[in-house]
C-alpha cells in the first residue's frame, strides 16, 4: 500500500484495514517522454558496452512519478481519497518516446 499525503494506492481490490465506501470510478494519469538529444547519444554509446543505461533509467522513474501523480489528481478531482486495482502500463510510441499509463477504479475509503 503506497500512500501519498494521506491518498492511498493499491494494486489490490481492497484496501487492508479500510472499508470502501463509495466508488467513484475509473481513473487515470497519462505522459508521453522522450530523452533529449544529449541524453540519446550518452545512452547510444553506453549501449555498446553493455550494463544499464541509466539515461533511461531515469527518466522512466520521472514518467511513472509524473503518470501516477496525475492519476490521483484525477481521483481527487472526482472526490476519491484512494485508488485500488492500480495498474502501469507502457508503449514504445516510437524510437525516442515512450508512452506511460497509470489507471485504477477511484473510491473513497474509511478507516474500520
Amino acid at each position: 500500500m503506497v500512500s501519498v499525503d494521506e491518498f492511498v494506492i493499491v494494486s489490490s481490490n481492497y484496501v487492508p484495514g479500510y472499508e470502501i465506501i463509495e466508488t467513484k470510478g475509473f481513473v487515470y494519469g497519462l505522459t508521453v517522454r522522450s530523452r533529449g538529444v544529449g541524453g540519446q547519444i550518452g545512452a547510444g554509446i553506453r549501449s555498446m558496452f553493455g550494463g544499464e543505461i541509466k539515461e533511461y533509467v531515469s527518466m522512466m522513474e520521472e514518467t511513472r512519478e509524473e503518470a501516477l501523480r496525475r492519476a490521483i489528481q484525477h481521483a481527487q478531482d472526482m472526490g476519491a481519497n484512494a485508488v485500488i486495482s492500480a495498474r502501469y502500463d507502457s508503449n514504445d510510441i516510437s524510437d525516442i518516446m515512450q508512452e506511460i499509463l497509470v489507471y485504477g477504479t477511484a473510491v473513497v475509503v474509511r478507516k474500520e
